[in-house]
């Protein structure tokens, strides 16, 4: 890398909200650069799947994505508490989600965007310059966007972080199945299965991406998260759900849930975006159409502020924040407060109804299906 690198914008973090943001101001004519400590196409822990609101967004031609890559379509749902009788939904139509490998969807992100990209090159340091930030002695950016997910090394320079974090942990394994495995598999490719911990305090998966499989389980509350997962896993092989000889070596991350995540996500020449700012959505935990939305607002912003990024410029990107998601909410809601007995009670009965798991479970919490996606042309005019 040459020194003293000039730029209009320094993205940390090659994940999909960095190569949106990057994608979204490829016309701008400023000069952008993603940096990231992995080379890419590299390992991500994710369950991996987006909606087709997400494609649109971010305007991806599918017949084009699925060439050489996995699009394993989703056309239905298997939803229980752990331990009950599942109850599916099926959604007649186009798919009503896809699976995807995040090795290769992150990489055909970052690829498309157009920015300079240093990967393979660790975020170590930035200090306070005239008009802008320095970060690791050699790059000079007049706007540094944080990308670099729950622990974004962004958000931890500018001490951005709160005390009240609701953070998930997650741990998960995809694998390859061997000809045999897949042959003996009875999980339905276009049917992901979720089972809702008895108490509430997460929920476990598998889903199937052709010959792919993908186990996880992810919870608010960390303790025995490992125990957690093993026991699931046991159970899994008892339904005959996994094969009995998987490799089970899962691995960890961790993400914030959008109401409860207390960080500032604008300062001067500073902006976070995706997991950086705490934006997983609290039923689902899914982070990928929140970080592609969030890119795609703090474009807007960037673009207007026409050079200016002080905070106070940047905060409408806090603001449309706010008009997606809601206002954060620092305490505990109304359905929090109530007595943990009760609402095991009602969950565990909801959780038996085929309205309760379509109507809420995958429309509204994982499919989203209430919120339109976003134009960017509109956006841009609004």
């Amino acid at each position: 890398m040459v020194n003293s690198l000039m730029l209009d914008v320094l993205i940390i973090g090659g994940g999909p909200a960095g190569s949106t943001l990057a994608w979204a101001l490829r016309k701008s004519g400023m000069d952008i650069a993603i940096i990231d400590k992995e080379e890419f196409p590299r390992q991500k822990i994710c369950a991996g799947w987006v909606t087709p609101a997400v494609m649109q967004e971010l305007n991806i031609d599918l017949d084009d994505y699925a060439d050489g890559r996995v699009l394993q379509p989703i056309t239905g749902f298997r939803i229980s508490q752990l331990g009950q009788k599942q109850v599916q939904s099926h959604y007649a139509g186009d798919p009503v989600s896809y699976g995807i490998r995040r090795i290769e969807f992150d990489d055909y992100l970052l690829q498309r965007s157009k920015a300079k990209l240093l990967t393979g090159r660790a975020f170590k340091r930035m200090e306070r310059i005239d008009n802008g930030w320095r970060v690791n002695d050699d790059i000079n950016a007049k706007l540094v966007v944080g990308a670099g997910g729950h622990f974004c090394p962004v958000a931890r320079a500018i001490g951005s972080k709160g005390v009240s974090e609701v953070a998930v942990a997650a741990q998960e394994v995809e694998f390859e199945m061997t000809a045999e495995q897949a042959a003996a598999s009875t999980i339905d490719a276009e049917v992901p299965e979720l089972f809702f911990t008895p108490d509430l305090k997460g929920y476990g998966w598998i889903f199937r991406k052709g010959d792919f499989l993908n186990i996880g389980l992810g919870r608010e509350d960390k303790h025995r998260l490992s125990s957690h997962v093993q026991d699931f896993v046991q159970y899994l092989k008892q339904q005959d759900k996994i094969p009995q000889d998987i490799a089970e070596k899962f691995n960890g991350h961790a993400y914030l849930l959008y109401p409860h995540a207390i960080r500032d996500i604008v300062s001067d020449n500073v902006m976070l975006i995706g997991d950086a700012a705490g934006l997983a959505y609290p039923q689902s935990g899914e982070g990928i159409r929140p970080a592609v939305e969030s890119a795609l607002f703090a474009a807007r912003v960037i673009e207007d502020c026409h050079g200016d990024y002080a905070a106070a410029q940047l905060q409408p990107y806090h603001e449309l924040i706010e008009q997606r998601y809601g206002e954060r909410h620092p305490g505990p809601d109304l359905m929090e407060r109530l007595p943990l007995g009760i609402k095991q009670l009602v969950a565990a009965e909801l959780m038996k109804t085929r309205w309760f798991t379509r109507k809420i479970v995958t429309d509204r919490w994982f499919l989203q299906s209430h919120q339109e996606p976003i134009n960017m042309q509109t956006m841009s005019q609004g």
